[in-house]
């Protein structure tokens, strides 16, 4: 089919179905487990997979947990409350923020936010996120972070991110999805259920997620869909409008950030059509003539998209044997933080 604004529609009842029987036969066939648990968090994507994992299993064998920590977005749990409440479900409540504290996850964290703004303390009210330069149509800048506060009255101030101290930040942030992850392998251990992820394309493909975090789980349910994808079955599947509409974030980090901000940098609509047109191979000129854009700017989003690719390889290998060494490994670069 000729490349146009709508290659990424889906048929969303085949696909639900398509989802559910994949479900029902990789849980109980395959795995002889009984049931699904999924983590949910008032997202998109969480959403989703519990409504397919209840059509699969029936509300009373899906477990949802729901994991806040002091960070979290507010509204999170009311949401994920809701959400349950739609779907039958009775949902679990579990705070994860003494583990964490256990972790030292915010005490690393801040000393490194410290080491670049000096007057940042959380105590006091301050909040933090970590972003990529955005308008990636408009200039060829690399992915490069900062870290921006969020002082106690409302400003907001950015610096490049060194790369020792964006290393520690991420390092100590990703305490938060590990977390998650053995959380939930304890209530399906518990119960004698899989553990059903909720990452999509865009996040695993990108490198938009953390190894043995919420990449640890059982059955990729919708790994293989673009995010504007999992917006259609979110349609079909009657998914609460307020959910629908709400911005998807990273609820990783106390300021509020949105996945655009943090990782992404562009609108979802936009990406995924790009990405879906380089993997294709769908000529940049034509690409350009579809999408209204200049050739110029589908090759930059082409180049981000590679790069991402590549320099997050590595999350995406598997536990690697003493006799798998069959190519070279990803090459890890000593620049900057730059994906």
């Amino acid at each position: 089919m000729k490349f146009n604004l709508h290659s990424l529609d889906i048929d969303a009842a085949a696909e639900t179905a398509r989802i559910v029987s994949a479900l029902q036969k990789q849980v109980r066939r395959g795995m002889r487990r009984h049931g699904a648990v999924v983590g949910i968090s008032g997202g998109i994507d969480s959403s989703v997979v519990l409504a397919l994992c209840v059509r699969a299993f029936g509300p009373q064998k899906v477990a949802a947990i729901m994991m806040p920590e002091k960070d979290s977005d507010p509204e999170s749990e009311p949401l994920a409350r809701r959400l349950a409440q739609h779907y039958g479900v009775t949902p679990v409540l579990e705070n994860i923020t003494p583990a964490l504290a256990g972790f030292g996850c915010y005490p690393r964290r801040d000393e490194a936010i410290r080491r670049v703004f000096p007057e940042y303390d959380a105590a006091r009210g301050y909040k933090a996120k970590i972003v990529l330069p955005q308008n990636l149509l408009e200039t060829g800048t690399l992915n490069v972070f900062s870290v921006t506060i969020v002082t106690p009255d409302g400003r907001e101030l950015s610096r490049p991110l060194p790369m020792q101290e964006f290393l520690q930040i991420v390092a100590a942030s990703n305490f938060k999805q590990r977390t998650r992850m053995a959380m939930l392998y304890y209530h399906a251990e518990l119960n004698h259920y899989a553990v059903i992820g909720t990452a999509n394309k865009n996040e695993h493909d990108q490198g938009f997620f953390v190894k043995y975090g919420d990449s640890g789980v059982d059955i990729k349910a919708i790994g293989h869909l673009f995010k504007t994808q999992v917006y259609q079955l979110a349609r079909h599947l009657d998914v609460p409008a307020e959910i629908q509409q709400r911005t998807p974030t990273s609820d990783t980090y106390s300021a509020h950030c949105t996945q655009e901000e943090f990782f992404f940098r562009l609108p979802f609509a936009t990406m995924d059509l790009l990405w879906y047109a380089q993997e294709q191979n769908v000529p940049p000129r034509e690409v350009a003539a579809v999408m209204g854009l200049s050739e110029a700017q589908v090759e930059r989003a082409f180049d981000d998209f590679t790069r991402k690719y590549r320099t997050t390889e590595y999350l995406r290998l598997a536990p690697q044997g003493i006799d798998d060494a069959k190519r070279p490994g990803p090459i890890i670069s000593e620049r900057p933080p730059v994906l």
